[in-house]
């Protein structure tokens, strides 16, 4: 990705558990700078047949994909080195590092991501900006691939899995097939 315009994709329902109330999920991506992503998520669909967690302080809490969330896998090109970002509507966060195939640990207790999320009828939007101390050892020569993916909530408490691709039978955000989505860094041309 080599301009200023986002990357703009679909997440697809895993097709084990559907919700006719979303309509379409659309996740923006670009990388302004080499150690910096920026995400944009934005839920169509009614609503009301949604549950969204309360509004909270932002920090960092375990478990957020239990109810709806937003989730991005940060990979570099090479290796098997990737990191885990579960950002809630809540205003809560979570950061994993994995050495390898869900071999990972909490990371980044004590920084913040700048998450913002905006909400009509029909519309949720989810923004959040992952900076450099959250992206250890990337630079302009590091090429990232990454995975998105939500976790919705129906207001009946089932939950449905959304990705770029789903390449298991189960679902599985982590799976390595499902880093589908090249970010090189605007600002060095490959």
């Amino acid at each position: 990705m080599n301009s200023d315009r986002p990357l703009a994709v679909d997440l697809v329902c895993h097709h084990s558990r559907r919700c006719p109330a979303v309509r379409r999920i659309e996740v923006k991506a670009r990388r302004p700078a080499a150690t910096t992503v920026e995400l944009s998520f934005v839920l169509q669909g009614e609503l009301a047949a949604l549950s969204f967690p309360s509004r909270s302080h932002r920090r960092w809490v375990r478990g957020l994909w239990e109810h709806t969330c937003f989730e991005v896998f940060v990979k570099p090109e090479n290796g098997s080195v990737y990191h885990e970002f579960n950002f809630s509507p809540s205003g809560e966060w979570a950061a994993f590092a994995f050495s390898d195939y869900r071999d990972g640990k909490p990371f980044g207790e004590r920084l913040q991501p700048a998450v913002t999320t905006r909400r009509t009828e029909t519309r949720f939007e989810l923004d959040a900006i992952i900076g450099p101390e959250l992206l250890p050892g990337v630079d302009v020569r590091t090429r990232l691939w990454i995975a998105c993916g939500a976790v919705v909530e129906d207001s009946g408490g089932t939950l449905s899995y959304w990705a770029l691709r789903h390449p298991a039978d189960v679902p599985d955000f982590h799976h390595p097939d499902g880093f589908t989505l090249e970010l090189a860094s605007e600002r060095h041309a490959y």
